[in-house]
């Protein structure tokens, strides 16, 4: 979806902003919290970080190369994930904060596409380890936006949003038609990107029928 050059600059300074927040938590947590599930299906906490990392390091073209090797973009992007997760958790907060300013804008999915990685990556992160996760509701209407679009790729089948109407009790904004989910921007975001844990914070009856294409 196209945006406007003040739009861009918006999301940028975001992505920029939580890769900053994710570098501080990631210094501040023990070995115990390092290794600790998060909710991104086999990965641990360091892991989801370090994908982060390679989402700059080795970006698009590198992602590509390695589902090629991998036969699968999948698995192509774990093997990045796990290969950069092997270096200490100190260089990888580092990383994350020296190059927090990095601008990912892959084609055909845009800029908005690193948002929805920061957002959703710190929250697989952080409520694992019972850490609030408070993004602004206004980008995360940006990133809904996004994942309701036709250039969403890579997040989940465009399918699993069909006939469904998204009600952000944060913005009052809506997504769609059909029957409906109701609550915070935050956790509809989450929901729809497979995470369960959000359902707990949504409403309606929109909420079965998206479980019943998660499942």
């Amino acid at each position: 979806m196209r945006l406007s050059r003040t739009e861009r600059e918006h999301v940028f300074a975001a992505v920029a902003d939580e890769r900053r927040s994710i570098a501080a938590l990631i210094d501040s947590l023990n070995p115990d919290q390092l290794a600790a599930p998060s909710l991104c299906a086999g990965w641990d906490v360091k892991t989801v970080a370090a994908h982060l990392v390679s989402d700059f390091a080795d970006g698009f073209w590198g992602f590509m190369v390695s589902a090629v090797r991998h036969a699968s973009i999948d698995r192509g992007i774990d093997a990045l994930a796990r290969r950069r997760a092997q270096a200490p958790a100190t260089e990888i907060a580092e990383t994350l904060r020296r190059r927090a300013d990095h601008r990912r804008s892959p084609p055909v999915t845009g800029p908005l596409s690193g948002l929805t990685d920061v957002f959703v990556h710190g929250a697989d992160i952080r409520i694992p380890l019972g850490i609030p996760h408070h993004p602004n509701p206004a980008q995360v209407a940006r990133v809904l936006d996004f994942l309701t679009s036709t250039t969403q790729l890579g997040f989940f089948p465009h399918k699993r949003v069909r006939g469904i109407a998204l009600h952000d009790t944060d913005t009052g904004r809506s997504w769609g038609d059909g029957p409906a989910i109701h609550g915070p921007g935050a956790a509809l975001m989450l929901a729809i990107c497979g995470r369960v844990v959000a359902f707990d914070h949504l409403d309606g009856p929109g909420l079965t029928l998206l479980q019943s294409r998660l499942t």
